[in-house]
């Protein structure tokens, strides 16, 4: 069965695949069948925002969708920016320069509590839509640390790991990140979807 991913990122591809592959499901980027979309992400959740991105790249591929959204949830920011992260600070900021700003609001906040959040979300031309959710909690450091990563991931603090998601290699990250979460949630349900269509 193929199913396109709704991104142009190879990285999400690549992680995606890692963990779908025992399905025997073939991915592809949007890119790789001429689809250039870029839905304006209207919800007020991560769950509404990863549907959008889906159906409209279901609609467009005739395939099946997955797309996902997620974000950085801060107590002292009263869960901000959440589903405004990848725009915090207006189009126009690189990840360093929105990283900083979010340094800044939180400028005097004693509560550094924070989480990560991603919804998975995959809509069927047949109008079934199934998804996960995955969440990582951490603190908001006082400044960054790290090189690797990309987003915030320099300035979230994961206290078990006494890392930030920017110090951590990628298996690291992805065996308690908030993605890796959701997308291992999401292919347990993928699994069962597919078992039942083939039960029908």
């Amino acid at each position: 069965m193929k199913f396109v991913l709704a991104s142009h990122n190879p990285r999400k591809l690549e992680e995606l695949q890692t963990i779908l592959q025992q399905l025997g499901v073939e991915i592809v980027l949007q890119s790789q069948l001429g689809i250039d979309l870029e839905p304006e992400e209207t919800g007020t959740t991560f769950e509404e925002n990863a549907l959008i991105k889906a159906r409209a790249v279901m609609e467009a591929s005739g395939l099946p969708a997955i797309a996902d959204d997620s974000g950085l949830c801060s107590e002292a920011l009263n869960g901000g920016p959440g589903v405004y992260s990848a725009r915090y600070g207006g189009p126009d900021l690189n990840d360093q320069q929105r990283y900083q700003l979010l340094l800044q609001s939180m400028r005097g906040q004693l509560s550094r509590k924070a989480s990560f959040v991603s919804v998975v979300a995959c809509a069927f031309p047949n109008g079934d839509v199934i998804s996960a959710r995955g969440e990582c909690e951490g603190r908001i450091g006082f400044t960054p640390v790290g090189e690797d990563g990309f987003g915030y991931d320099p300035i979230f603090l994961v206290p078990e790991c006494k890392k930030t998601f920017a110090q951590m290699t990628p298996e690291e990250k992805n065996a308690v990140s908030h993605r890796g979460k959701a997308l291992r949630a999401f292919a347990g349900e993928l699994e069962t979807y597919l078992n039942g269509r083939q039960a029908r």
